[in-house]
């Protein structure tokens, strides 16, 4: 018996997050314009950095505007998951922008270390401060999306890099207003703007890169779900657990389990799907059930795996407290099983 599940179930619609997205590139789009011109004046290595960011801010909520309609179309032909992974692949592109752009201004701020050029400390301080609350702005409306989206949260991260960013030059304008230290434009740059990015660029990068490698999301145990399936009163063992994520926020599991001969499959499979549901937060759930045999044991006691599962992937669980002998039998295998398809 093969048994799927499937529920959704969307804190946030998607018109809501392209509302945010689309109203955050207004105003970054607006004062980046502005800012440009001003840093070109300025001779501002802190201001153009910024300008340059807020280029990548606004391609990167572009980017993710681009990715929720995509992930919105409905699965068909040879994409049986719609284009979920299209946020993913937004949220990786987000991630290696900030660190390309960090390796670049880290490059020019160590350059203007060695040979400083003249900075106008007032016009960097004024548009620094203005900078803080184009992007407190920004920050506010795209933290009002669904974060829980990894492409979401990639757009939110430059976007929150860029408002440090303008608070470090800030500090740079007065420092060079007051003491006319020029330097304190690419330290500021190098110690704070640089440091920022790679930091989050890294986190973006590393945590889009385990949903392509389809790893088991943060905060669920495969190990801990294994255990809690093979406790069930009618299971005997579960193999081929596979835990993984098809977009950020949406867990899926698949797994095949042995069950006692005397059960029934179908209660067995709804009782494990709520198990997963309530208790893991899994509600994308693919179980293949099979029927013990009586007397199908393997050397160790057990029901061992079936001839197809004969190479399985990942630990196996077993019951504890169930094994499953039968002294009148010695005969090996696994029932032959029945499909089903059950959606909820």
């Amino acid at each position: 018996m093969t048994g799927h599940s499937h529920a959704h179930g969307h804190g946030h619609t998607t018109d809501a997050d392209r509302r945010w997205l689309a109203g955050a590139l207004a105003v970054i789009t607006a004062f980046m314009v502005g800012e440009v011109a001003v840093g070109i004046v300025a001779r501002s290595l802190a201001l153009i950095s910024d300008a340059a960011h807020m280029l990548t801010d606004a391609a990167s909520i572009a980017l993710a505007l681009w990715a929720i309609g995509l992930a919105a179309r409905p699965a068909a032909g040879r994409m049986t998951y719609g284009w979920r992974r299209a946020e993913i692949l937004s949220a990786l592109a987000n991630g290696l922008t900030l660190l390309v752009l960090a390796g670049w201004l880290a490059y020019e701020a160590a350059r203007r270390l060695m040979d400083p050029p003249p900075v106008t400390g007032r016009l960097v301080l004024v548009t620094a401060l203005v900078g803080v609350v184009v992007n407190v702005t920004a920050t506010w409306m795209i933290s009002r999306a669904n974060r829980s989206s990894l492409n979401v949260e990639g757009a939110f991260q430059h976007i929150l890099n860029d408002l440090f960013a303008f608070i470090a030059t800030a500090v740079a304008g007065a420092v060079i207003v007051f003491t006319g230290f020029a330097r304190a434009d690419a330290i500021t740059t190098l110690v704070v703007v640089v440091a920022l990015m790679v930091k989050a660029g890294t986190g973006l990068v590393r945590a889009a890169s385990l949903v392509l490698l389809e790893a088991a999301p943060r905060g669920i145990e495969p190990e801990a779900i294994g255990q809690a399936m093979a406790a069930h009163d009618a299971v005997l063992e579960v193999h081929d657990l596979h835990v993984w994520e098809i977009s950020s926020g949406q867990p899926a599991l698949s797994a095949h389990v042995i069950v006692n001969a005397d059960r029934d499959c179908h209660n067995t499979r709804a009782e494990l799907a709520q198990l997963l549901a309530h208790t893991h937060g899994i509600s994308h759930i693919t179980l293949q059930l099979e029927h013990h045999k009586l007397g199908g044991l393997n050397e160790h006691g057990f029901a061992g795996a079936c001839a197809p599962c004969a190479d399985t992937h990942g630990p196996t669980h077993r019951s504890a407290n169930k094994q499953a002998h039968d002294p009148d039998s010695d005969t090996k295998g696994i029932s032959s099983s029945s499909s089903s398809h059950i959606r909820g």
